[in-house]
């Protein structure tokens, strides 16, 4: 079930909390048995992050000292960022929480942000974290161009692809995607997709897959900085 603290506090006597409207045991386990609102699950949500915004952080800063000393993705993602001239580590990467259920984003003058109250896991965090490497290699590689359609939808297809994010279990267990045929391919479309649709100068989902189908060829088969896929 997870740490205790994903459960709903039943201390009332704290007015923060007892005032709250969705974040309780009622709404809990209405959302365990799928039994919940699209209101109701977010409103649960949202008044969790809050309430649990201090743990949230600690565990995601606790996490990501980690990932920095001991993961091999991320340790050779920083190597070859440092390559091309620039640094990604523990004091430019971020936690801090996000109001929508983002991840993470970068930002070219602050560096990383990750989402710690959407992060329950410290693998999820890694793959998050090495999604935005990649962006950050190339975005000093090739001096993407954030307006460019077609430079974002090849770096976000590339994130996707290299990151560890579309592995089959994550695309299992994380997204109930249970079809076996082409599983990295279509979980990388749909996430480049639904990445470049959120641009402000995209017109719709149909001109976001249809930007993501022109680069696919190119920026699906580009590993680099990898020999090949990672995992």
């Amino acid at each position: 079930m997870g740490d205790s603290h994903n459960l709903p506090p039943t201390d009332t006597s704290n007015d923060a909390i007892s005032d709250r409207r969705y974040y309780n045991t009622r709404t809990w386990f209405s959302a365990m048995l799928g039994l919940a609102t699209p209101e109701e699950m977010s409103g649960y949500l949202a008044e969790r992050a809050v309430i649990l915004e201090k743990p949230d952080f600690e565990r995601c800063e606790q996490q990501k000292q980690w990932l920095f000393q001991h993961s091999p993705m991320i340790r050779f993602l920083r190597e070859q960022i440092q390559l091309l001239g620039s640094d990604i580590n523990p004091s430019n990467v971020h936690c801090g929480r996000c109001i929508t259920a983002r991840q993470g984003g970068t930002s070219r003058e602050y560096g990383i942000m990750l989402c710690s109250n959407n992060h329950r896991r410290r693998k999820v965090l890694e793959d998050t974290l090495a999604h935005e490497m990649v962006h950050c290699w190339d975005h000093l590689k090739w001096k993407i161009d954030g307006g460019n359609l077609r430079h974002a939808a090849c770096t976000e297809i590339r994130a996707a692809t290299l990151s560890g994010e579309c592995r089959f279990t994550n695309e299992v267990w994380r997204r109930g995607q249970w079809g076996l045929t082409q599983k990295l391919q279509d979980c990388v479309r749909r996430r480049a997709t639904l990445s470049v649709t959120e641009r402000p100068n995209c017109q719709d989902d149909v001109h976001a897959a249809r930007v993501v189908n022109e680069v696919w060829d190119s920026c699906f088969n580009d590993t680099r900085p990898f020999d090949e896929i990672y995992r």
